[in-house]
């Protein structure tokens, strides 16, 4: 279709969301509902465990493979095209990722939080740097302390483990949207006064 493929991948998701909430509200309890929609972090079982692991190992093996031409195709999709015929498989791959990043997310932080922890980080580490290695650097190292942050923040205060996990990354992308260096509000404002003087 002529809709941009994130805006497909979203409307796939949101509808498979729906379905999902209806299908557990008509066949389950209020408690399978919250499961479903916010996950347990702190209750996962060892085949879910094993799971999300599989997942973030076949991640990681796959991004190493398809990782240069899925940059070339993100920045001269037409030069990768005249070269080499690996820019449509390694764009479907990377979807499949995002897909089955999402299922693992599923579980631990359920479906309303796992869209969170894969965006958060990423648009955060966007105010902070500009070139891709560090961007996804940063963006690893911001996920995993929201993470880690975010248990400790539901262990003291007894608060849900996804949301607080979430909200973490919340406030790093709030700080970076306010003074990052690559874009954020003070900064451009401070640079705008300075050019002007």
């Amino acid at each position: 279709t002529e809709l941009k493929e994130d805006a497909s991948m979203a409307a796939f998701y949101l509808i498979s969301l729906a379905l999902g909430v209806m299908i557990v509200s008509l066949k389950g309890s209020n408690v399978d509902l919250l499961h479903v929609l916010f996950g347990t972090v702190l209750g996962l079982d060892d085949p879910t465990l094993i799971l999300v692991a599989g997942i973030a190992t076949l991640t990681l093996v796959t991004l190493a493979i398809i990782w240069r031409p899925l940059v070339l195709e993100c920045v001269d999709p037409t030069f990768l095209a005249s070269v080499s015929r690996a820019g449509g498989p390694s764009h479907i791959a990377f979807l499949a990722l995002v897909v089955l990043n999402l299922v693992g997310g599923f579980h631990a932080l359920g479906t309303l939080l796992s869209v969170g922890l894969m965006m958060l980080p990423a648009a955060t580490a966007r105010f902070w740097v500009r070139d891709l290695t560090p961007l996804v650097a940063l963006a690893t190292c911001i996920a995993f302390a929201s993470g880690a942050i975010g248990l400790l923040v539901s262990y003291h205060f007894g608060a849900p483990s996804g949301p607080a996990i979430i909200l973490v990354a919340g406030a790093a992308y709030a700080v970076s949207v306010l003074i990052g260096p690559a874009g954020g509000i003070v900064t451009a404002r401070v640079q705008r006064r300075h050019l002007e003087a």
